[in-house]
């Protein structure tokens, strides 16, 4: 069945993102995702909590390494922050996930080395990117090059921000049949940029809560 699920969201438990558990699942149903990827950074604590009977959880983390940004997709044990990208692509791998280069071609958002082939997964369509279209382009180009699967998430930080971009996965709606669908291809990336509007009520609302 084709199951539509968001592969990069963020939640309270990264230090820049303002979106609590529940409103994941909220948010998520109201936007008719199947599921999501709690992706928090250098952290599975917020994947390993949110349990809900509503909507699917795919466990993981963002990793900064020493070569930009990773994804770890069905990981449910803490990896180390700050190590070689090959040697987290390696970690991930031995925790049963899978890694995913995330926005790898938008600059300022930390992308992971270009000069690594050992991904199994390319996220070629980032939410929050700007301007989208180019990103995107430029993610599938990536991807196609290296002959790898193509996926798609949000970056949520803020609970409306949720959906934006997403992944339509060919699975059962289990996280190892999931993630094993991912690996082989069985995935179209859809969606679209976070409007401005959302991102400014995002801005917005972080700067209230620094007052």
């Amino acid at each position: 069945m084709d199951l539509k699920i968001d592969l990069h969201v963020h939640t309270c438990y990264s230090r820049d993102s303002v979106t609590t558990l529940k409103e994941v699942v909220t948010y998520s149903k109201r936007r008719g995702l199947d599921g999501v990827a709690i992706t928090d950074h250098n952290t599975v604590k917020g994947a390993l909590r949110l349990k809900t009977p509503d909507i699917i959880v795919v466990p993981g983390i963002e990793i900064s390494t020493l070569n930009g940004h990773l994804l770890g997709l069905n990981v449910t044990t803490p990896i180390p922050a700050k190590l070689d990208i090959k040697e987290t692509i390696h970690r991930i791998h031995e925790a049963g996930g899978i890694a995913v280069a995330p926005h790898p071609s938008v600059f300022y958002k930390s992308p992971p080395s270009r000069q690594i082939k050992s991904y199994d997964a390319i996220e070629v369509m980032n939410g929050a990117s700007i301007p989208f279209q180019v990103f995107t382009y430029l993610g599938k180009r990536f991807a196609a090059h290296l002959g790898l699967p193509q996926t798609a998430g949000s970056d949520s930080h803020y609970a409306p921000e949720i959906g934006a971009a997403y992944t339509i996965v060919e699975a059962d709606p289990d996280v190892d049949e999931i993630v094993a669908a991912i690996k082989k291809g069985a995935t179209i990336p859809m969606g679209e940029a976070i409007p401005w509007k959302i991102r400014v009520e995002r801005t917005a609302l972080k700067l209230k809560r620094k007052i």
